[in-house]
């Protein structure tokens, strides 16, 4: 257990942050699990609808280059699975 003032603070912050990016995490990865749901059943209207909230998901997750890439990745599978059927 941290003695000093600061230690105390840090702890503190750190179980703040730990408990967010937890659950952002966890937001993103639901997001992204209805996403490849909603394309693979060929619903092109609600799949851009999710879509939409996945990059809000996305913006809100820890690393910015897997934001990008995974961003990149759906877009690219929205845009061909949902053209093509």
């Amino acid at each position: 257990m941290a003695n000093h003032l600061s230690a105390l603070k840090r702890a503190r912050q750190t179980e703040k942050r730990t408990a967010r990016n937890r659950a952002n995490t966890s937001r993103l990865r639901g997001a992204l699990r209805e996403l490849r749901e909603i394309i693979a059943k060929g619903d092109k209207a609600a799949a851009e609808q999710t879509y939409r909230t996945t990059v809000s998901a996305l913006d809100k997750a820890i690393d910015p280059d897997r934001t990008s890439r995974t961003g990149s990745s759906s877009s690219r599978c929205l845009h061909v699975r949902t053209d093509t059927q």
